[in-house]
This record gives C-alpha cells, sequence and structure tokens, in this order.
C-alpha cells in the first residue's frame, strides 16, 4: 500500500534499523530534536534553581510553570497554521534563532548587580512562543524527510530523542549548576545553535510545497474538522487524551517515594526517571523490529498495559517491583505513541499536518495538566493510592470501551 505524497524507502534504509542515521535528512531532524528538547529540559532546571534562590517562593516556581503554559493554550492552533502555510523548514529556522536568543538573554539578565524577576518570566514568555511555533512545524516535516516504510521506525528514532533528552536533560543541568550558574544558560545556547544550523542544512522535503494557502477561522480549527470527520484518527487521538488524563501518577510519585514506599528523594528520582527508561528500552525493540502486522490491535495493547502497570503501581509496597511497573508503563505509552503518530500522520495529508500536530499538541497539553490536578484531587479523597488506583482501572475501562466503540481502529493492520 503506498500513502499519497509519501516516498519508498531507500534500499539503504530497508537494511537495518539504524541506516536512517545514513541518511542525510533524518540525521538533521533527529540532531534538531534532540537538541530543541534538551536545551528546554536543561532551561527548566538552571531557571528554576535560580529563582528559587533569587525568592526563596514556591509560587514564584508556580509561575514558571504558567508562563511557559499559556503561549500553547493561546498560540498553538495558529502555530499549526504556520506550519501547514509556510515553508517549515523557514519556521524552524526563524523559531530556533528567536530560542537561542533566550539564554543569551538569561546571561545578560544574571550579570546584573539585581537581576530583575521580570526579565526572568519574559524571557521564558519569549521561549515558550518560539516552542509553540516549532512544535508543530517539527512534527509535521518528518513524514516530507522518510520513506513511508520506515516512518515506523523514524518515529520510534524521534520519540526516543524527546525520552533522551527528558533523562539527560535535568540531570546535566544540575551538574552544570554546580559547577557555575550562567555555564547552564550557556549550554542552552549553544545546543539551540546546533538545532538552528541543523535545520539550515535541512535538504528539501521529498514532497509538500511551501505555498501559502489561504487563511482564516475554519482553516485555523480544519485540524479538530478532520479528526471528528475521521473516526480512525478520533479514535486514536481521543483514548490518547484520556489515557493522560486518568493514568498519569507523576504528580503522586514524591507521596509513593515518601510514604508508601518510603525510599526518599534517591528513590523518588529513579521512580521518575524509570517511565523514560522504560520508554528508551521500547524504542530500540521498535527500531529493531518495527511493528508490520496487528498495528490497529498492539496500539490498544500498548494503553492497556499502560493502564494495568498503573494498578499494580498501586498495590505494590515492593520497590523493585514498583520501579519495574514504571518501567513497563513506559514501554506501554511508547508502544501506543509510536503507532498513534504512525498511523495518523500517514493518513493525513501533508498540507494539514501541522494543524493535526497542533491539536494533538493542546490534546496532550491540557490532558497532562488537568490530569495532574485530576490525581492530586482524587488523591484528597481516596488517598495517593486509591487515586492512582482509580487512574489505572478507569484507563482499562475506557481501553475496552474504545475497543468496542472504534472497530476501524483494531482491523488496522500495517500502521501506513
Amino acid at each position: 500500500m503506498t500513502v499519497p505524497g509519501s516516498a519508498e524507502a531507500p534500499p539503504a534504509a530497508k537494511a537495518s534499523s539504524y541506516a536512517l542515521f545514513r541518511e542525510r535528512a533524518f540525521a538533521l531532524f533527529f540532531t534538531m530534536r534532540f537538541a530543541w528538547n534538551m536545551s528546554y529540559n536543561m532551561l527548566g532546571v538552571v531557571v528554576g534553581w535560580q529563582v528559587y534562590e533569587m525568592t526563596g517562593s514556591a509560587f514564584h516556581l508556580g509561575l514558571i510553570g504558567l508562563v511557559q503554559f499559556l503561549p500553547p493554550l493561546l498560540l498553538l492552533l495558529f502555530a499549526g497554521q504556520v506550519a501547514d502555510r509556510f515553508d517549515r523548514r523557514r519556521v524552524l529556522r526563524i523559531c530556533f534563532t528567536v530560542e537561542a536568543a533566550v539564554p543569551i538573554g538569561f546571561i545578560a539578565v544574571s550579570l546584573a548587580d539585581s537581576p530583575p524577576l521580570v526579565a526572568f518570566y519574559l524571557l521564558l514568555f519569549v521561549g515558550a512562543v518560539g516552542r509553540t511555533f516549532s512544535g508543530p512545524a517539527l512534527q509535521a516535516i518528518l513524514p516530507s524527510l522518510v520513506g513511508h516504510e520506515v516512518f515506523g521506525r523514524a518515529v520510534a528514532f524521534s520519540t526516543s530523542a524527546l525520552k533522551l533528552s527528558q533523562l539527560l536533560g535535568p540531570s546535566l543541568g544540575g551538574l552544570i549548576i554546580m559547577a557555575n550558574g550562567t555555564a547552564g544558560y550557556a549550554a542552552c545556547f549553544v545546543l539551540l545553535a546546533l538545532a538552528a544550523t541543523a535545520s539550515y542544512l535541512l535538504p528539501t522535503p521529498r514532497f509538500g510545497g511551501s505555498a501559502k494557502r489561504e487563511a482564516n477561522w475554519g482553516t485555523v480549527f480544519a485540524g479538530f474538522k478532520l479528526i471528528r470527520d475521521n473516526p480512525v484518527m478520533l479514535g486514536l487521538m481521543s483514548l490518547d487524551l484520556m489515557g493522560v488524563f486518568f493514568g498519569g501518577v507523576a504528580a503522586l510519585l514524591p507521596i509513593f517515594a515518601k510514604d508508601v514506599l518510603e525510599i526518599g528523594p534517591w528513590g523518588f528520582g529513579l521512580l521518575r526517571s524509570a517511565p523514560a527508561v522504560g520508554a528508551l528500552l521500547m524504542a530500540v525493540v521498535l527500531a529493531r523490529w518495527p511493528v508490520t502486522t496487528g498495528a490497529g490491535r498492539k496500539f490498544f495493547l500498548g494503553v492497556a498495559v499502560y493502564g494495568l502497570s498503573t494498578v499494580v503501581f498501586a498495590l505494590s509496597e515492593n520497590v523493585a517491583l514498583s520501579f519495574a511497573c514504571m518501567l513497563t508503563l513506559g514501554a506501554g505509552d511508547m508502544l501506543s505513541q509510536v503507532l498513534r503518530q504512525t498511523i495518523i500522520q500517514l493518513r493525513t495529508p501533508d498540507d494539514m499536518r501541522g494543524r493535526l500536530a497542533a491539536v494533538n499538541g493542546l490534546s496532550v497539553n491540557v490532558g497532562s495538566q488537568l490530569g495532574q490536578f485530576e490525581s492530586g484531587l482524587v488523591a484528597v479523597w481516596l488517598g495517593a493510592v486509591g487515586s492512582a488506583l482509580f487512574g489505572g482501572i478507569a484507563v482499562l475501562a475506557i481501553v475496552a470501551i474504545w475497543i468496542w466503540k472504534f472497530p476501524d481502529i483494531r482491523r488496522i493492520e500495517k500502521p501506513e
């Protein structure tokens, strides 16, 4: 089956799992994705530490999250329109350049005798605006850089870049802070400069043009209409939203580490990183043995593993078992993510991919934020164990309903 607008994978790309990295376009894309996310994860640690040292206030730390949450909430749909209306390489170049200026601004502010706190929030806001526009463009450009036969592997590697940056970014940021605070900002600038350089070297995509298209309110919200009219997309994205909303236990991990498992801050760090480790391991498996049959059923399996792992984690009082649950939770999440992105992106017209990526990003952001609130609220009534148990059971119940409600997903064999 050939997807309209896609290209056949070159023979070298079919030869081995890692042959993708010999393809110049994908190697540059992976560099952009990793450096971009690495910088973001490091910057969060460095700014958070400096703001807390200046204020000693948890409220001001909370404002860091709010300032970075507002731009996606307000602008993400317009960012999707931009990604579909203009050359995505040019969008990335402009965004990365703007984002690279932010750590330079932090260095300049930090060197002042009395750094103005408002300047930190303004710089964070500018960086968040840049990320809001670069995110959809980065996600939408990948299908036009690789052949459809290796797209599943490309998604697995791309997502692994995200998970790897989530693992390494905060820890490296912390180590750099111990040496020199402003050096952390310098490292963020170097990473963003690397991403910007890779975007300038990116070759012309295999398909998709840069012609300007009509822009109005209808085209801005066209991503929602496409999802509404396509049962497969609607089922895939709504199940992901429900899973993120009910199944997330990240907000409860400090309670489990301190009061349930009694393993302290060090153990909390292990639990917090375990899902990313599980996701990376699954990414390696999917890159080596991509899903070629039963894609729809395996998508449901990934979400079910995510929910079941949450249930067992909630009931566990054994440290090793709890850690294993976090590993399998991350692995199941990665399996469903890769299959969902592959199925959706290869069924989306190229001139709609930016707007669909924007809707997906908005769904993930809102679902994640509200999911943390839901976990905390239920924990007030049922305790941390009860909240996690309720969330895991809810995910399993929703998977069963979605299998019945969206039979077209269940029947999907090949992701492409």
